[in-house]
């Protein structure tokens, strides 16, 4: 029996190790992953073939001279399909301030459960 190519490689980043992934489906369209030293090495692999997700990072407008761009993130990794529509939402919001670093700016997006928060404060004299 000739050995099979894997159908996808990766690098985990669930730890330091940073283990070098091969991905294989057996006859049954079963997922296998080989190359982890660590049980969350198939668990990283598992959820970046068959559900990506990121977490944000990017800038808003805000009404501010000193800062006129806020940076915000997601609170948790946001499905990568939704990426650009968030991406979207967010340089089309702009902030006014005050605004609290933590603050949610967008809560729910697109019923993900996943939030746009400031990463940053704003008084209200900036």
């Amino acid at each position: 029996m000739s050995q099979q190519e894997p159908i996808r490689e990766m690098i985990c980043i669930s730890c330091p190790l940073g283990c070098h992934l091969s991905l294989y489906k057996d006859e049954n369209d079963e997922l296998t992953v080989t190359g982890n030293k660590c049980k969350r090495g198939v668990v990283y692999a598992e959820e970046e073939y068959y559900a990506p997700k990121r977490v944000v990072t990017c800038t808003c407008p805000a009404e501010s001279e000193v800062f006129p761009r806020l940076p915000v993130r997601t609170t948790t990794s946001l499905p990568k399909e939704h990426i650009d529509a968030l991406l979207r939402a967010a340089y089309a919001l702009t902030v006014k301030p005050p605004v609290a670093c933590g603050e949610v700016l967008i809560e729910n997006f697109e019923g993900t459960g996943v939030d746009l928060i400031a990463s940053m404060s704003l008084g209200a004299e900036q």
